[in-house]
């Protein structure tokens, strides 16, 4: 057992030593992003939205700085990770937490050189989920975290036994809410609003686009299909065993990567080969080796 946590530490060692320059790169100017955004869109706005959310309640409510009310919060976050979650997951987390909070204190007054006070509430907030969501990817996709809520989604997450996405939902969901008491109900369905376009906008710059789908094909005329994806559109095919879980009887499931542009002609020609045909379609937003 101790042999294997070595190992893992290892890796887990050799993963974050790698393109260390690139991904600090990253990490900075993801920071910067997130920092600008909430300074000139969303603080204006009163968008509410992680600790920098609780930053915004503060600062409408006591006129406290919110780069303060971040810092404050999260060295709390931080003690509290370090007690809870240990030191190894605290010290990808140490750096973010200190680093955001004085970079919306620098680009704070970057906000005075956007004139946006006749601009619509709506596109300010979209547009500034959208820069917040592309610093987040950047800050993740490096390893990095702001820490804040992030650190409290994973303490929720371990003691209450569930999933990083549901401890967010509490989370945040319950800071919006709180904000809600305070700027009413339409600031609130904003600040929902910017919370769904940030967690898809940091997916789509952690995962891309899919350039590619993954069909896994259950079919009776598995010969067929698999010389009309290797032969006719000159893709490999893999096949793998698989059991019924209710029958227990045993098949062959075909599996295939594809261009998207291609995904109508294939999901056709399974159809048409095979009406009773049953398949998988996923997104496959990397596709490597095997050659």
């Amino acid at each position: 057992m101790l042999f294997k946590r070595k190992s893992e530490d290892s890796i887990i060692k050799r993963v974050y030593e790698s393109d260390r320059l690139i991904r600090s790169i990253e990490f900075v100017v993801g920071v910067f992003v997130v920092a600008m955004a909430f300074n000139i869109f969303l603080l204006p706005c009163s968008i509410v939205y992680g600790i920098g959310g609780v930053g915004v309640i503060f600062n409408r409510v006591y006129k406290i700085n919110p780069s303060l009310i971040i810092l404050i919060g999260s060295i709390v976050l931080l003690m509290f990770s370090y007690i809870l979650l240990g030191k190894e997951k605290t010290s990808h987390s140490a750096l973010g937490s200190i680093l955001y909070p004085t970079m919306v204190f620098l680009t704070a007054p970057l906000a005075k050189y956007f004139n946006l006070a006749n601009a619509d509430i709506l596109v300010l907030t979209l547009f500034g989920s959208l820069l917040q969501g592309f610093g987040a990817g950047l800050i993740f996709k490096s390893g990095f975290t702001t820490g804040g809520t992030d650190i409290l989604n994973q303490i929720v997450a371990k003691y209450m036994k569930m999933s990083i996405g549901n401890a967010m939902f509490i989370t945040d969901g319950l800071i919006i809410l709180f904000a809600g008491f305070i700027f009413g109900l339409q600031k609130m369905m904003y600040s929902l609003i910017a919370l769904y376009i940030i967690s898809i906008m940091t997916d789509k710059v952690i995962l891309g686009i899919s350039q590619s789908k993954a069909f896994y094909i259950i079919t009776s005329h598995e010969t067929a299909v698999k010389k009309f994806l290797g032969q006719y559109l000159n893709h490999g095919v893999t096949v793998l065993d698989a059991r019924g879980g209710f029958t227990g009887d045993n098949k062959k499931v075909l599996m295939c990567i594809i261009p998207t542009r291609e995904y109508f002609i294939v999901k056709e020609a399974i159809y048409n080969i095979d009406k009773n045909a049953f398949f998988v379609v996923t997104d496959a937003y990397e596709v490597s080796g095997g050659k």
